[in-house]
């Protein structure tokens, strides 16, 4: 179909285009005047998802995922927070609702469940796309109602919001304080053992004493060698002693020997020098050998005097070395005693560390979880209250009419190529192209008028053969 065809079908059917067309945009206007007016109030929050938690003191990653925005969104249309609203301005004592709810129910089911699922039918929740903010419309007949129910919305929002952060919280106060107490009481426990092996062992500082004891035994150890060294010494004398008394050190050095020596040497001299004149017979030979004799034996008495006091001095080195031997070793059974002790006394203060780090780590999460229950803070503010609104939001007449009319036209055309298509005429020389197959001639300048039996419209030449195959006006 051409264009000219398509304006002559419009040219010829205009009458039941214009028709159609009047009829659907009367009929539109006519249905928005009658249409009762809505008023949508709209009100706007906005959630923070960047700042840190004042208690925690970090952003919660939950607030950046993709998905926290639709979860808000669904929050705002959970029955939970459209409960609230009805409990928030109380209709559920409004009479003419109960009793529409009585009409809808026969008194079955929760009132204020049936009341709430009303509200959300009214209800438009739409997030912006870049920005953290949420607008909540509501429709209502009155535009008091409209913007008080948005505000409700807006309210029973924030306070679901904080219901849902307190009551984990309350939850984990009331397990961290459960569990805080059974931490005490382990604590306490261990610092009682720890308290009463300290004081039936007489601990007070371990490490201290341990180093007192240390050194303790290091010192008996140098007195152990050094009394093995004397006693080495004095037994090599002892034995000197006891083979040859007068080679010993002490009796060559001895004052009393040394003299009664000297003695001697001058009696024996003395001997010598008289017995040339005198016999053996004679008194001072006699006596002279009398006192060499006297010399002598107080010489041996004197070396085996000294000779035993060697060997009592080593009997002292020996019992004294013995007696330090028996010391180092109670002191190291004491330093065992003690080291286990420690090692004791170390598990039980491990005890109590850990005791006491695990009491902290619970207390200061229950310290936290409890100002966690306690808050009436949330990061979702109201950016814009719902006020009244002042001209309606539906029916938009000036909207629906410019539909309407775009709408009509289109049903008009369709109307008049469906009644073309059931009453065809020719109405142009493609027309007569199309529908005899055969070329035109030729065609008179100005059109003329209908005949009565259904003629052309415009003077055309055709072949005598074809004339009788044009359709009558009725076909």
């Amino acid at each position: 179909m051409t264009f000219a065809q398509f304006l002559s079908i419009l040219k010829a059917r205009w009458i039941s285009v214009l028709s159609v067309i009047v009829v659907m945009v009367g009929a539109t206007i006519t249905a928005s005047l009658l249409m009762p007016k809505q008023y949508t109030a709209s009100a706007a929050v906005v959630i923070d998802i960047k700042s840190p938690d004042p208690i925690a003191g970090m952003v919660l990653n939950a607030m950046t995922a993709p998905g926290y925005m639709a979860t808000q969104v669904d929050i705002i249309q959970s029955d939970r927070v459209s409960q609230n609203v009805v409990r928030l301005l109380k209709l559920s004592e409004n009479p003419a609702l109960r009793s529409q709810w009585l009409d809808a129910t026969q008194g079955q089911g929760n009132f204020e469940a049936w009341v709430a699922n009303l509200l959300q039918r009214k209800l438009d929740v739409r997030p912006s796309r870049e920005s953290n903010v949420i607008n909540i419309n509501y429709t209502s007949p009155d535009p008091k109602f409209a913007a008080a129910m948005a505000n409700g919305f807006v309210k029973s929002y924030l306070d679901t919001s904080i219901e849902l952060r307190v009551d984990p919280a309350k939850q984990y106060n009331t397990f961290f304080d459960a569990r805080a107490k059974d931490l005490r009481s382990a604590l306490e426990s261990a610092q009682a053992r720890l308290s009463a092996y300290q004081k039936e062992n007489g601990i007070l500082v371990t490490d201290e004493r341990l180093d007192v004891e240390n050194q303790r035994l290091n010192e008996l150890t140098t007195q152990l060698v050094q009394l093995q060294a004397l006693s080495a010494e004095s037994r090599s004398r002892t034995v000197q002693a006891n083979s040859s008394a007068d080679q010993l050190q002490d009796v060559i050095n001895n004052p009393v020997i040394a003299n009664l020596r000297s003695d001697l040497s001058r009696q024996e001299a003395k001997l010598q020098e008289i017995s040339a004149t005198y016999g053996e017979a004679h008194p001072q030979i006699q006596e002279l050998k009398a006192n060499i004799n006297s010399l002598r034996q107080r010489i041996e008495y004197e070396t085996k005097r000294i000779g035993s006091s060697v060997g009592i001095n080593n009997n002292i080195n020996r019992s004294r070395e013995a007696e330090v031997r028996g010391s180092i070793e109670a002191q190291r059974t004491r330093l065992l005693k003690m080291r286990a002790q420690r090692d004791e006394v170390s598990v039980l203060v491990k005890d109590v560390e850990a005791a006491q780090r695990s009491y902290d780590a619970v207390t200061q999460r229950q310290t936290q979880s409890s100002l966690e229950s306690q808050t009436n803070q949330t990061n979702i503010a109201v950016l814009t209250p719902a006020t009244e609104p002042s001209e309606p939001s539906s029916p938009k007449v000036v909207r629906n009419t410019a539909l309407a009319a775009f709408v009509a036209t289109l049903v008009a055309v369709a109307f008049a190529f469906l009644r073309e298509l059931m009453d065809r005429r020719v109405r142009t020389l493609d027309d007569v192209t199309e529908l005899l197959g055969v070329p035109v001639l030729g065609s008179l300048p100005k059109p003329l008028r209908m005949s009565s039996t259904g003629g052309l419209r415009s003077g055309l030449v055709l072949p005598n053969n074809v004339l009788g195959q044009l359709p009558s006006p009725g076909k």
